[in-house]
Order: structure tokens, then sequence, then C-alpha cells
């Protein structure tokens, strides 16, 4: 049963003689008497009356309407013929239904109408169910009963085909956009990928309903966003993925999450960043820009954590990414939006969970981190994502996050709870892949007090006085890299977040090239 029915079964009860669906308005009906009214107390959103829009365009016609976005075409359900005009304005779909009585044939099913069934199982909150008594003298065809929703099938041959390229590319995020061919992105750039042509949003949004666990798939619907995780059993891997809705239609980015925990040795963590999983209480930052490896970092000392510990580690994820399984440790990870409403309501319950280690997947807001700091001071080891470019702006961004009056509190908390702050960022590696320079500062006695003080700006000054404890600004790691040849010094420097001392950095280091003619080119 198209979804549209529903509608149409409407505007046959109530005697309407037109339907008009425009996005982000709510479905009107005149009835035959010149009055309009609403058929749902909320809007449609655009997304949605472009998949009614699909779902009963005839399969004929679908290319018509994706390439001159106007079609009409007749359309019977239940004996009742209707004429249907499909359009879109400045990229909006618009649905016309023009009730015309009784048809000439009448079918013996409205399926038989329908393009496709795309929608079939959308939340009955967003369409009604029409009254069991009726006016007019017609039953329901038992096809068009609407049909619980059930788990969908666990592939697409679209997906499927998409997928496999993107693994065998050793691609890291597969882009799906309406209108745009797939595009997959290898060691950091984006490459169309060869054979697929402009993806039409009717298709596209088949793809993601299959992809899309039901309760992913409804939020979407809603908030024309969804986040989720695919488990790619092909490729042995997992998926995370985000779907979006912008001005042209429906979109999709998936992000590879291997099933295999990442290697330290492999990642080039150093020994005092491997340490960090052996603390027994404190707060552990991995702060760097979207994409740049802190939920791998993450995973790497969360593992080495499971191996050496005989603990409880507890994880708050959205989603969960990485899976890890028992060790030495017992693993419990949370899924916000499936095992709890938000990070801060996950994180104020993990207190009454008895960790030994909390994962915090993203701190988000000002509660998140003060329901952090307060579960670090309370004797558990805290590990956390933020996203800053620096170790410096880290401290910065948490203490600014709160009001004046309870700055200085704060920064008394941050300075006895906080242990260490890994700020990386993500390079094109010398012959392909990519590499991670680590900035690492550990809280000494000397830089805590600087912290509650508030005289940051002179933390990198102690910075560099104190290696031996595993301080590394990221000038130094940058250089580190260039000199081994790892890294080219124009992607240092691009990447760097302070220009100007990397260029000081890389004179010291006796690098011969001026990075400042290519900060003109870039």
């Amino acid at each position: 049963m198209a979804q549209l029915d529903r509608l149409l079964t409407q505007v046959i009860l109530k005697a309407g003689s037109r339907l008009e669906l425009k996005a982000d308005r709510k479905p009107r009906l005149e009835l035959k008497s010149g009055e309009a009214i609403d058929l749902l107390p909320n809007p449609l959103p655009a997304v949605m009356v472009e998949v009614l829009a699909g779902d009963v365009v005839p399969p004929e016609l679908k290319g018509t309407w994706q390439k001159d976005g106007e079609v009409e075409f007749d359309y019977d359900l239940a004996g009742q013929s209707f004429r249907i005009r499909l359009s879109r304005y400045m990229e909006t779909p618009q649905i016309q239904a023009e009730h015309q009585g009784p048809s000439q044939a009448p079918s013996a099913s409205p399926e038989g109408s329908t393009a496709s069934a795309v929608v079939a199982s959308a939340p009955k909150a967003m369409l009604p169910t029409p009254a069991p008594a009726a006016p007019i003298a017609m039953e329901r065809p038992e096809a068009a009963r609407p049909v619980p929703r059930s788990r969908k099938p666990q592939a697409h041959p679209l997906a499927e085909k998409l997928l496999s390229i993107l693994i065998e590319k050793e691609g890291s995020d597969l882009h799906c956009t309406s209108h745009e061919p797939p595009l997959i992105r290898i060691h950091g750039d984006m490459k169309e990928m060869e054979g697929f042509g402009p993806m039409d949003p009717a298709t596209l949004l088949e793809m993601m309903e299959v992809l899309a666990t039901p309760a992913a798939w409804q939020r979407f619907e809603e908030h024309h966003d969804a986040d989720f995780a695919y488990a790619y059993e092909a490729g042995g891997c997992r998926l995370r993925v985000n779907y979006f809705h912008d001005r042209v239609g429906p979109g999709m980015v998936c992000r590879v999450i291997p099933n295999q925990l990442p290697d330290p040795d492999r990642l080039g963590l150093p020994d005092p960043v491997r340490r960090l999983a052996t603390l027994s209480k404190g707060l552990v930052l991995v702060t760097g820009p979207t994409g740049s490896g802190k939920s791998t970092t993450m995973a790497a000392i969360v593992d080495l954590a499971n191996q050496k510990r005989k603990d409880h580690i507890l994880t708050i994820e959205d989603p969960i990414e990485f899976v890890h399984t028992r060790k030495g440790c017992l693993v419990n990870q949370r899924e916000v939006g499936t095992h709890t409403d938000t990070f801060k309501s996950g994180l104020r319950a993990a207190l009454r969970e008895d960790p030994d280690v909390v994962m915090v997947g993203e701190m988000r807001d000002l509660e998140t981190i003060a329901i952090a700091l307060e579960t670090a001071a309370t004797g558990h080891l805290v590990f956390g994502t933020l996203h800053t470019s620096s170790a410096i702006g880290t401290i910065d961004r948490i203490v600014d996050q709160f009001p004046a009056d309870r700055q200085q509190q704060i920064r008394v908390m941050l300075a006895d709870a906080l242990k260490c702050v890994v700020s990386q960022v993500l390079l094109k590696r010398v012959g392909g892949g990519r590499v991670a320079a680590l900035e690492t500062l550990f809280i000494t006695p000397a830089i805590a007090n600087l912290m509650r003080e508030g005289k940051n700006f002179q933390i990198p000054s102690a910075m560099q006085t104190g290696r031996s404890y595993g301080q590394r600004l990221m000038n130094d790691a940058l250089v580190e890299l260039i000199q081994s040849r790892k890294v080219e010094p124009m992607e240092a420097y691009l990447k760097c977040p302070d220009k100007e001392t990397f260029i000081a950095a890389c004179k010291r280091a006796g690098i011969p090239f001026d990075l400042r003619l290519g900060e003109a080119e870039s």
C-alpha cells in the first residue's frame, strides 16, 4: 500500500475535491463545499513529500519526474479515480490530487497503481488511518491495510555495490547526495566513483531506509537527520552512518570503522600515552578536529585498559563505533538514542553502575562536562573527546563553557582532575595513507598551578621544559614527521594550528623550505 493512499482515503471519506501537499505545510483538503481543512496537525517535511511522490509515480514516468520535475497521471484507489500532478518549485516537491469520482475500471487493489513501497511503514503519527465508520459504502481491501513494521532486509543491491567498492579502494568515507554521483574519501581526498551517475532522491531514500534501523529511520523522518551504526559483515567492518537532508534532497555519509581494534604500535602511540590506560583516576581528553582519528586513538587506549586491568569499563557513545569484547575487564557499551537519551543522562546513570573506567564519546555541553569532572573527582578514570585544535585550547574551552562566577571553581576542579590532554591532527603520509601528529600535555604540579591561576599562556613554556614527563608541542611533532620523511612540509604547514611558530620551528630544525610562500598560495 502506498502511504499516500491514507490521505487519499480521507479525501473520499470527507467528500473532498482536491488534496494539496507542500513541503513544510500541513496537508490541505478542499471540500466540495469550497471549505478547506488541514488533514494533519503538523506540517510534512520536504523529504516526506518527496517520498510520497516517489511512492505513487508510475515506473514509466519516474525518469521524467526526476529529470523534468513535473508529471501528471491517473491513479485509482478502491474504485475511485484521482488525477495526480507532481511538480517541483525551487527543488521543493509538491503533490496535487484531484478527486474525479468513481473510476471506469475499479482495481482490485490500490497496490496495482503504485510504483514502490518506500514508506509503507512510516510512523502512524505522521499519516492518519481512516476511521472505521465511513459514510461511503466501501471496505478497504485487505492488501491496503497498514502492515506492522518489521526488521528490514539486511542488504540492498546498490548499497552492497557502493560499500564493496569503498572497502576495495580502502576509502574512509562514502558520500551519497541527491542529484550527484557517489564519492569516496581516499587518504583524505574526495574522489568520484566510476560507473555511477547522479543519484535520484527516490532511489537514495529507498537504499537509506533499508540500511537504517527502525528507530533511526523514524528519527530521520521526524528531524531530517539521524546517526546510527551499521554492521557491514561482507566488508568485515562497521559503519558510522549519518543521514541528512539539504536543499536538493536526502543524503548520507558512511564512515568505515574496522572490526579489528586499532594497534597502538601501528598508530605510533608513544609510551606516555599508552600508560594512560593504567591510571587509577582522573580525566583524560583526546581532542582534534572532525576526522582527525580521535575515536581510533581512544579505542586503542581503552583496549589497552581492557587487556591490562581487572575492572569494569563503561562507554557512552553516539553511535557505538569500535566493539570491545571482554578481555581482562567487563565492558558495557551504551549508545545514545538507543540505550540512553543523552550523554548527560548516560553519564549521570554511570555513577550508579560501579564503573572503574568511563569513556564518553563526546563532551558536547556544559552539563556533560560538569558531570565528567565530578565523576573523575570521585575516584573514576574518565576518557572523553572534544573538538578543539590544541591542548591549551581544550582547557580554555572547558572553562569558558561555565558562567563567569563559576569559572574559578572549574579551574581548581580541572587542575585537580585533569591528567592529560592528547590533541591530534591527521596528515597525508608520503607514499599514501595517513599519519597522526600528537600534541601531549601531561598535568604536572607546576602546570596545575598555572591552570588554577588562569595563566594558561605560560603552559607552552612549561611543556618545552618538561619533555621528560612526555610533554610534546604540536609543532615539535610535525617537525619530527617532516624530518623522518613521513609528511611533506607543506602538508604539515596547512594542518598546524599556529603557523608563525611552526615556521620558526622549521628554521630551527634546518628545514630548507619557505612555508610562507605556501600560505600565500593556499
